[in-house]
């Protein structure tokens, strides 16, 4: 009986000692006080899509309580970390304080894999995870060319996986790939079912047709590059049909 006893006000003491704890941290948060903004930007291919200027401006303005020497009680870092992530360009933020008062803001950008191009309109990017995204004030990329009819029309879509994924998958394809990156630098796209791939190398034009059978089309376009290549010559031809199975034809 005097040993459960003991484990009893054994127990009740180290509660004792965690409530004293958790308050003691309490006060000292709510006594803490706000210092400044620190925002780290993970860049994209040494490219900063997100303005570290902007976004303080941005953040100044949303909540003008946000001042040297204002307790932490005042502000809300969940409601910061939305603000951040509502920028177009942010993929994600991590919003926190540190010891000093300091709010620190971790910022990770979505990364454009192609640009949408519009001769009398402002241009677009598709991320790698398929969204639609304005194009930057402050900074370009060098990305895969998109441009026609069918392209801009992409712009008027949020992101591209429910109603284009094969075409998603194409610009994947061709992102992920070293050479096919390099070497492939405009899709023209007049129809969904009618694009044609133009070269960093070589004067043909590639029609694939649509972005249907992707694996059957690039072994096509591989064994052109392979076997036809290098027989008949760079040059011999300005137009190489990958569209229709079993067959590629060269003019």
């Amino acid at each position: 009986m005097k040993t459960k006893l003991k484990k009893i006000l054994g127990v009740s003491f180290l509660l004792l000692i965690l409530v004293g704890f958790i308050g003691f941290v309490e006060k000292k948060h709510a006594e803490r006080k706000f210092s400044e903004v620190e925002i780290s930007i993970k860049s994209v291919a040494d490219v900063y899509f997100v303005d570290e200027a902007d976004l303080l401006e941005q953040l100044y303005v949303e909540f003008p309580l946000m001042k040297s020497g204002v307790s932490f009680l005042e502000l809300n870092l969940n409601q910061i970390e939305r603000k951040v992530e509502k920028h177009p360009f942010v993929k994600n933020a991590e919003v926190y304080s540190d010891q000093k008062g300091n709010i620190k803001i971790e910022v990770e950008q979505h990364v454009p894999m192609a640009r949408i191009v519009r001769p009398r309109a402002a241009d677009g990017y598709i991320s790698t995870e398929g969204l639609i995204l304005p194009t930057s004030p402050q900074y370009t990329t060098r990305v895969l060319l998109l441009y026609g009819e069918y392209a801009e029309q992409l712009l008027q879509e949020k992101e591209l996986n429910t109603d284009h994924k094969e075409l998603l998958e194409l610009i994947q394809f061709i992102h992920r790939d070293e050479f096919w990156r390099a070497q492939i630098t405009e899709l023209e796209m007049e129809k969904k079912s009618d694009i044609r791939l133009h070269q960093q190398v070589g004067r043909q034009v590639i029609e694939l047709g649509d972005a249907a059978d992707l694996e059957e089309k690039f072994k096509k376009i591989n064994l052109f590059y392979d076997e036809i290549l290098p027989v008949k010559g760079w040059n011999t031809y300005s137009r190489v049909n990958v569209k229709y199975k079993g067959q590629i034809v060269c003019e």
